[in-house]
């Protein structure tokens, strides 16, 4: 049997990790400013993370959600208190794409309504309801595309106003940052009219915090930069460093009632385990303020040049716009340079280094970028 052939890969095998540097087969050194596609938050092998996911190992490693978990609990708990959402409840699934399918579902069970409004250039996952609520059709099958979805344009808040009109809208779900879509920051007070806009129509305003999330644009929440707050938030990526884990917050209007939503990995005794270190980590070694400060140094320090368009993001969310495809620039990079880098779209680098990403890294980059565009 072999795989099915789906993936685009770079002809590099890791074997070794830490902080933010990865080994290959070979030995050869990389450093790492795309972090797996933002899932490594806190660092690869952190050893307080390690530690924290054998330690579990040695006492359980897996029950259903048929018993209690204190560890889901707590989680809970410290969620709360450091995303300023304390007063809301978490359900625990598995990913970010299952997070933003129960937040769908559980907007329309609230409503009792069945369209939903996205963006364009949007990424939500690739499970059914969000891929349908992903603005990308070469990704969505005719069994995707029986959602009821309406695309709206970025900063438009004319255009959400029209189609909240029909009253059928379960929910508005937007990415607080767009990540594969090219970086896109929503113009300062845009989320605020959308949360107005959701309570004058009765939708419900679902943040996707999947990748722009947990600490990575310098607030815990990249909707906080607007002060807004999401009847649900969505999680994923680097609440677990790595290990499968994914959630939903939900606001207190929300009632729960047994079986409304389901998992079988979801809040595993691992994962949990993997998610408090995560939150112990970023505390600790105050990773927000970190993302923020080196995010911001770096972005500054992107040398002009006529090959660049723009450098825009949050943090340690950074997209690179080029007037010229930037395939050639990144396969440079990681062959010559040995830096791993992502992209979003063919003429953007995205860079969402780990958390705790350091100034003298980042000036690693940006002496190689230089060299790179010369």
């Amino acid at each position: 049997m072999n795989l099915f052939d789906v993936y685009s890969l770079f002809d590099v095998t890791p074997v070794k990790a830490s902080g933010c540097t990865i080994w290959d087969d070979k030995g050869q050194e990389y450093l790492d400013l795309y972090g797996g596609h933002a899932v490594i938050s806190v660092g690869h092998s952190h050893p307080r993370y390690v530690q924290a996911i054998k330690d579990q190992l040695d006492r359980i490693g897996f029950y259903s959600n048929s018993v209690r978990n204190p560890l889901q609990e707590e989680l809970a708990a410290r969620l709360g208190v450091i995303s300023g959402y304390e007063d809301y409840s978490l359900f625990l699934d598995n990913s970010g794409a299952e997070s933003n399918e129960n937040a769908l579902k559980l907007a329309s069970f609230h409503t009792g309504k069945d369209r939903v409004i996205a963006f364009r250039k949007s990424f939500h996952g690739r499970t059914s309801g969000a891929v349908a609520v992903t603005d990308n059709p070469n990704i969505v099958s005719p069994f995707n595309a029986v959602h009821k979805v309406t695309f709206c344009d970025l900063n438009d808040a004319e255009g959400v106003e029209k189609a909240l009109r029909g009253g059928d809208v379960a929910g508005v779900i937007i990415e607080a940052i767009q990540g594969c879509g090219g970086i896109n920051i929503p113009r300062p007070g845009f989320l605020a009219e959308l949360r107005a806009l959701c309570d004058k129509y009765g939708a419900c305003l679902i943040m996707d915090e999947v990748q722009c999330g947990y600490g990575r644009s310098g607030k815990f929440f990249a909707h906080q930069w607007d002060g807004v707050l999401a009847d649900i938030v969505t999680l994923g990526k680097g609440i677990a460093n790595g290990l499968p884990c994914g959630g939903i917050l939900i606001a207190p209007k929300f009632k729960a009632s047994k079986g409304l939503l389901g998992t079988t990995f979801g809040g595993n005794y691992l994962a949990m385990a993997a998610a408090l270190a995560v939150l112990d980590i970023i505390e600790y070694e105050k990773l927000v303020d970190n993302a923020l400060e080196v995010g911001e140094y770096l972005k500054a320090s992107v040398p002009e040049s006529p090959l660049i368009k723009e450098v825009r993001g949050r943090g340690l969310m950074i997209g690179i716009e080029f007037n010229v495809p930037v395939a050639p620039i990144r396969s440079q990079l990681l062959y010559d340079k040995h830096i791993f880098t992502g992209v979003a779209g063919k003429n953007m680098i995205r860079l969402l280094a780990p958390l705790v990403l350091t100034k003298a890294q980042a000036d690693t980059f940006i002496q190689a970028f230089k060299e790179v565009l010369k």
